[in-house]
């Protein structure tokens, strides 16, 4: 019943969420408020309780160094389908084929969910959570927009905000001289997501014929027959009020993906034609 395919949508999301986030630095002073360092606050995927743990334990037993504060880490909590953003399920995203221009590549409209991701900022001392933190905040008001490239073979492209839930607050410090501290600002985000389903490649529809029955009977007689079809040029030009003669229509084969042609639309209700 499924069709196999993948876009890596979810992970384009989780890389531009990061990306917000890759230019934070921390700044030292001196007692006169003389700038004397400057660190880049690294940022990486994982959860929290690994770099907790990291902190903890040294697993090779002979590294001085356990891990460096202050840094970030985030990972993706939990996906929600969002139904207040839902589009028509049978509207189409269409893409002419340049290399067969009687054929088009189609997708359905995607279905939108929620994609809950934590930032984590881990450090030792208050002032440089302070700091990271007054960096990131201002931007979101409650939600800061970044624009995604998620389906470039079909030339999408969404404007995705994301949206600050809210700022928690953890000290892991319990008052042990041989336990480390580890001052924690957590930042729930909410991603506005769409999922876009598989790329189908379909003909063109170059004439539309609609049947209408006096009742569902099998055999039942056509009361009226409407006949839509491109219509021909004038001067040119397309016609912007194609004529009501059928005989005006473009021939089938001179129909393609790319042609801008108007309509004609034919109304037969003469029974002695249509019931032939």
């Amino acid at each position: 019943m499924f069709t196999s395919f993948y876009h890596g949508t979810i992970r384009k999301y989780v890389i531009a969420y990061g990306n917000l986030f890759n230019n934070i630095y921390v700044q030292r002073l001196d007692v006169n408020g003389n700038r004397i360092q400057t660190i880049a606050v690294p940022l990486a995927y994982g959860p929290r309780e690994k770099w907790l743990a990291r902190m903890a334990q040294d697993p090779n037993l002979d590294q001085e160094v356990q891990i460096t504060l202050p840094r970030m880490g985030f990972e993706i909590q939990s996906l929600a389908y969002a139904p207040q953003r839902k589009l028509s399920s049978t509207l189409k995203n269409v893409k002419l084929k340049t290399s067969d221009y009687d054929r088009v590549d189609t997708q359905y409209t995607p279905v939108p969910y929620d994609i809950n991701i934590m930032l984590s900022i881990f450090v030792r001392n208050a002032d440089d959570g302070a700091q990271i933190v007054e960096q990131i905040v201002p931007y979101f008001r409650p939600e800061f927009t970044t624009n995604v490239i998620l389906i470039p073979e079909m030339g999408i492209t969404v404007d995705t905000p994301v949206v600050l839930q809210d700022v928690s607050i953890e000290d892991t410090y319990e008052g042990d001289f041989d336990t480390r501290r580890a001052l924690i600002y957590n930042m729930n985000f909410q991603v506005k997501a769409y999922i876009y389903g598989p790329v189908s490649n379909s003909g063109l529809i170059k004439r539309a014929i609609t049947n209408l029955y006096q009742d569902t009977a099998a055999d039942a007689p056509t009361l009226e027959r409407i006949t839509v079809t491109p219509s021909q040029y004038a001067n040119g030009a397309p016609l912007f009020s194609p004529s009501a003669n059928p005989n005006s229509s473009v021939n089938i084969s001179n129909i393609s993906a790319e042609s801008d042609y108007g309509f004609t639309v034919d109304i037969n209700s003469d029974p002695t034609t249509l019931n032939e």
